[in-house]
């Protein structure tokens, strides 16, 4: 399976797999539809090494290919 992430608003939303992901009024992440165990791994991993990397002034696209 392979998983995509576009930045729609750096920091606040993103489409992930034709999903939509963004953060509420809490900050928190969050999404209208269930995503896969998968899904959810990886928009961790790359909230962690985009996201929140201050390194990266504009966030980019990230394509995970898993077995």
């Amino acid at each position: 399976m392979n998983v995509t992430i576009t930045p729609v608003i750096d920091h606040e939303s993103y489409n992930l797999n034709g999903h939509f992901v963004y953060k509420d009024t809490h900050g928190n992440w969050t999404c209208k539809t269930d995503l896969s165990d998968l899904e959810l791994r990886m928009f961790k991993r790359y909230e962690k090494l985009v996201i929140n990397n201050p390194a990266f002034k504009r966030h980019t696209k990230a394509s995970y290919k898993t077995k």
